[in-house]
């Protein structure tokens, strides 16, 4: 036993832009950017795109990339991971958004190295300061607030932590992390995890990690330097490009 598996979550339905992992960004699919940027991670030693649709598989293999079909009634991303990392014998799992194409591989490696030198911690993800005054109320970046060893007291659409009095001369975004959407696991846990029941806070905020903090299991979070820029929206996508043109000059 050991390893790192890396597992890509990708489902073709998506309201707002239909078959969003193929979405042509730069000539090529998003989904082949985000599997290229993870495999780039030193410490994966498998990376899988996991999928329900055959046509993201053919995307991946075509780009060199491995992909697996997984079960069209999986309730979530992690669902998938889970049916992933049950084939594999890995013992530390990583989560990384299949709408994420500018995905660090040094925020995989992050997670993994944390988890394999911490067997006892189940759950990790990544946090960086929130850099736009404006994203603090903006429902669709998720908040974060911490112990002081770095564990997840709260996740949050609002914004955390309130400040009542707020010193004119400081920011308000020096106080506040952004939760990224990249999460790593102990095999054990990601396994065990989808059959949690949902819980009431999960439910209101619509957060799945939230299920982990009910049900009393610790989530580590490590600040990066590093952001993620997801794409649910054509605006997303024409944006993201752009972001990705400017890298490649």
């Amino acid at each position: 036993m050991g390893g790192v598996l890396a597992v890509i979550p990708a489902r073709y339905a998506s309201t707002r832009l239909p078959g969003k992992p193929l979405a042509l960004m730069n000539g090529k699919p998003m989904i082949a950017h985000v599997y290229a940027g993870v495999k780039r991670a030193k410490r994966a030693t498998e990376v899988v795109v996991a999928t329900d649709d055959q046509r993201i598989v053919d995307a991946v293999e075509a780009a060199g990339g491995q992909a697996m079909l997984t079960d069209p009634a999986a309730r979530s991303g992690t669902d998938r991971v889970a049916e992933v990392a049950y084939k594999n014998a890995e013992t530390v799992v990583i989560n990384i958004q299949g709408d994420e194409p500018l995905v660090h591989p040094e925020m995989v490696d992050q997670l993994a190295e944390y988890l394999e030198a911490h067997p006892d911690v189940p759950m990790a993800s990544l946090m960086t300061r929130l850099r736009r005054a404006e994203d603090l109320n903006n429902p669709n970046v998720v908040k974060v607030v911490v112990d002081q060893e770095g564990f997840a007291l709260y996740f949050s659409r609002a914004p955390i932590p309130w400040q009542r009095a707020n010193p004119p001369e400081r920011s308000p975004t020096e106080y506040v992390f952004k939760h990224l959407g990249i999460y790593g696991y102990q095999r054990d846990f990601v396994l065990r995890f989808p059959k949690l029941p949902p819980t009431p806070l999960e439910q209101l905020e619509q957060l799945e990690q939230l299920r982990a903090l009910e049900h009393g299991h610790r989530i580590k979070m490590m600040e990066t330097p590093h952001e993620t820029f997801g794409v649910d929206t054509p605006e997303d996508l024409k944006n993201v490009n752009a972001l990705m043109t400017g890298r490649s000059r």
